[in-house]
């Protein structure tokens, strides 16, 4: 009789910690694979496509707002070329019909850039979502942690543990599952904060375009331009970071060492954010922008 309810007690118990397991797994796998799934989705997308809200509202800033100012600053370059044009040919002793004319197609493609400046922003960042979906083709392994296998494995495991180990194993996922919420919004950040961070660079684009006629001030259009194209090609090299989480969920075992394999997890996602932090910097250093 004793026994018999012992056991029913231990069942109960087992029961309540065996639940707890099996819903942090649920809940902590559930939020990394929306948030990597989301990530392929993310970077593959252009300013207009990502909010049209938004987009419109930073084209009509650098339309009307930024494009006078650019202009201002057009005068004051194709005034500067001017004067140093001319104080070069010895003070106009050395004149030629050449040089005005070399001046005024200067003119026309300073006007030009400004004047097409969101048109050529949005272009590069075209290239960009044409070699992130290119790339996507390639990563074929699914970013996907199998929840229902890992779930069964856990189940069968937790049959043969005895209930302190069932304890520290249901504090151990409840841990690691609120870690796994930190990485999912993490991710989301700077999935997000990279596109704001694309907004803001946009916004200004007519400023650094009136300048790269000059040669003297063309190193701010030209560091500009690099910093564009290092934005637009940190969504490939996030796409490799997925590529490679994808690799690493797919090689892990979890048949045997339940407790590494449910630490080791955790490890792949913390390496997939801090690697996904690292490509900003990584992508500016290539293209030397500063």
């Amino acid at each position: 009789m004793i026994d018999s309810l012992l056991e029913s007690i231990e069942e109960w118990i087992r029961g309540i910690f065996t639940g707890m397991v099996d819903s942090n797994l649920t809940t902590m796998y559930t939020d990394v694979n929306e948030k990597t799934a989301e990530i392929a989705t993310q970077v593959g997308q252009t300013p207009q496509g990502w909010n049209s809200s938004v987009f419109s509202l930073i084209q009509g800033l650098s339309n009307n707002v930024i494009v006078p100012i650019a202009g201002i600053i057009i005068t004051m370059v194709l005034c500067y070329e001017l004067i140093t044009m001319l104080t070069e040919r010895n003070n106009l002793h050395e004149v030629d019909t050449w040089m005005f004319f070399r001046y005024f197609v200067k003119m026309w493609v300073a006007v030009w850039l400004v004047s097409n400046t969101f048109t050529i922003v949005m272009a590069v960042f075209d290239v960009g979502q044409s070699v992130v979906n290119s790339a996507a083709g390639y990563i074929s392994n699914t970013t996907a942690i199998d929840i229902t296998t890992m779930i069964d494995t856990m189940d069968t495991a937790m049959e043969a543990m005895e209930i302190p180990e069932l304890i520290m194993l249901a504090l151990e996922t409840a841990l690691v599952s609120l870690c796994m919420k930190i990485m999912s919004v993490l991710i989301m950040v700077i999935l997000y904060g990279r596109m704001i961070e694309i907004y803001l660079y946009s916004s200004v684009a007519p400023i650094p375009f009136a300048t790269m006629t000059n040669r003297e001030w063309g190193q701010i259009g030209t560091n500009y331009f690099r910093g564009l194209l290092a934005l637009a090609f940190q969504g490939f090299l996030m796409m490799i970071c997925v590529g490679i989480y994808a690799v690493l969920v797919a090689t892990m075992d979890i048949t045997e060492h339940v407790h590494m394999a449910l630490f080791q997890v955790a490890a792949y996602t913390v390496i997939l954010c801090y690697s996904l932090l690292k490509t900003s910097s990584l992508s500016k250093s290539i293209f030397n922008a500063h």
